[in-house]
């Protein structure tokens, strides 16, 4: 089998992209197919793909502000050629689930979420900082982007959702079924450390929907140390909002997150996320995750086994959660089993099958999903 994997841009590395890394390391000799590509950000694992780009990869400024670029996602992927593939995997948050493949190629989509800025636009939003025309000329656009994107989910031969929330959606947005597996966590990466230090941890991009915001509310008042990790557009913003007991540590390599994960007290999770991989690895580093209750956040957490939810994304109650972090005593071994679950490993046995089973299905004249 000839085999082509697709995704919707390879400039920031989160969660999807990494499901990328682990569709790299099974298929090794597809190339993947991508809008754009910022190389210097790339992990070491993919510096030796071939990676193909859009003419959007020459546009000026594109990968520093991707998201201004938006109407010309739909153009760019228009450009791709799947002749010769038998299975194209794409693996879309956004656009990529859109590309058409010639009659007689398989397509499947590794849906991490139907679009969230089209489908959820006014949450996506809410907090970003952007003028109140420019929000309203959006927002007609948004209405035919969301036509587009139902119109051409009838591109893909089989959906795979990566949590149980995103199956719901898919069925919503698309009226199509899907398959649920758990996008892979390398847990091998993660040990535990001999002492527990005397904070708090948050790694992510920083991007209003994620609520980090919500964090540093609840440790300004409490004074608890917040550390967080990741960059992006918010980061301004939640500096300024933050008092002294908040550290933002910006960008750090794998083996540094590793070891802020191992030696905090808990990892805050405070947005609704489509699935949630940092929390995971948290856990594969022994430590317990304090959890807003939504999202692919149900199908991870297992309150009292590896973590606690809050109801409500309001300060009081994700400070009642952390002080029932507090008071639980916590099994480091259970907190690390559970996160061996979702390893790598079983991701790539249940993927690999799950892809040969409904490729001879397509090939026998099944439809699909």
């Amino acid at each position: 089998m000839k085999v082509a994997i697709a995704h919707d841009y390879l400039i920031q590395m989160g969660g999807a992209e990494r499901v990328v890394e682990v569709l790299h390391d099974m298929y090794p000799e597809a190339p993947i197919f991508t809008t754009v590509s910022h190389s210097s950000r790339l992990p070491d694992s993919l510096k030796d793909a071939d990676i193909r780009t859009t003419w959007l990869q020459n546009v000026p400024g594109v990968k520093t502000n991707f998201k201004k670029m938006l109407p010309l996602y739909p153009l760019a992927i228009r450009d791709f050629d799947f002749r010769g593939y038998d299975i194209v995997l794409s693996s879309s948050s956004a656009f990529i689930k859109s590309i058409q493949v010639p009659q007689g190629t398989f397509h499947l989509c590794y849906c991490h979420t139907p679009m969230r800025f089209a489908w959820d636009y006014d949450t996506y939003m809410e907090r970003e900082r952007q003028p109140g025309m420019v929000k309203k000329l959006l927002k007609l656009y948004i209405k035919q982007l969301k036509s587009w994107d139902q119109r051409t989910s009838s591109h893909v031969n089989q959906f795979v959702a990566n949590s149980s929330v995103v199956q719901r959606r898919i069925q919503n947005y698309y009226q199509r079924d899907a398959e649920v597996i758990f996008p892979p966590i390398n847990t091998s990466r993660f040990q535990r450390a001999a002492e527990v230090e005397d904070y708090y941890l948050i790694v992510s991009r920083l991007v209003s929907y994620k609520r980090i915001d919500l964090a540093v509310e609840a440790f300004n008042q409490s004074g608890l140390p917040l550390y967080i990790v990741g960059d992006g557009p918010d980061r301004k913003r939640l500096t300024e909002m933050a008092k002294g007991n908040i550290k933002f540590l910006g960008r750090l390599d794998d083996s540094q997150v590793n070891e802020l994960m191992s030696k905090c007290r808990a990892f805050i999770f405070p947005g609704e996320e489509d699935f949630g991989i940092t929390p995971l690895e948290a856990n594969a580093a022994g430590r317990p995750v304090i959890a807003y209750q939504a999202g692919g956040a149900l199908d991870t957490i297992v309150p009292y086994v590896n973590g606690v939810f809050f109801r409500n994304q309001r300060v009081d109650d994700l400070l009642g959660a952390v002080a029932e972090v507090e008071r639980h005593a916590w099994d480091v071994e259970q907190i690390m089993g559970h996160a061996k679950k979702f390893d790598e490993d079983t991701f790539k046995a249940q993927f690999k099958e799950y892809v040969e089973q409904a490729y001879l299905n397509f090939l026998k004249g099944g439809s699909g999903s």
